[in-house]
């Protein structure tokens, strides 16, 4: 079996991460199937993920671990996390408590581009917590 098909076919978890050392890694809600954001994983964040069983995270912005909920209370229980054939991209099938987008919403998708706009969005639901309370220091 070539290199290629041993990642695209073998059962080696071998993650691809990028050259910025990252992989991408969408969170679903494990049962209703929702998508609840996007973010990306270090080596070091997807071994704690698998080590603890909670989503943890590397943030671009901050250049820092972050275990999701560590501020908000809203954790990410995972239940399976799913590997695409090029082994470059997870998913995270989690169990929530509540909102998972820092605004908050359930989800950080909560706006739809408005049909036949190529400027507009319109919003496709209601926020399920109030981030001022969540997000008290």
């Amino acid at each position: 079996m070539g290199a290629d098909k041993k990642i695209e076919e073998g059962l080696d978890f071998t993650p691809k991460f990028g050259a910025d050392g990252l992989i991408t890694a969408i969170s679903q809600d494990a049962g209703t199937n929702q998508i609840l954001m996007v973010a990306y994983m270090n080596k070091e964040a997807l071994n704690l993920t698998l080590q603890t069983g909670n989503a943890v995270f590397f943030s671009r912005s901050r250049q820092k671990l972050w275990k999701k909920g560590e501020e908000s209370g809203h954790v990410q229980k995972v239940q399976q996390i799913l590997v695409d054939c090029d082994q470059d991209c997870l998913i995270l099938k989690v169990t929530v408590d509540q909102g998972q987008c820092h605004v908050g919403y359930q989800s950080c998708f909560y706006r739809e581009v408005e049909k036949g706009s190529k400027t507009n969005m319109n919003l496709i639901t209601e926020k399920v917590y109030d981030p001022a309370q969540a997000y008290k220091k």
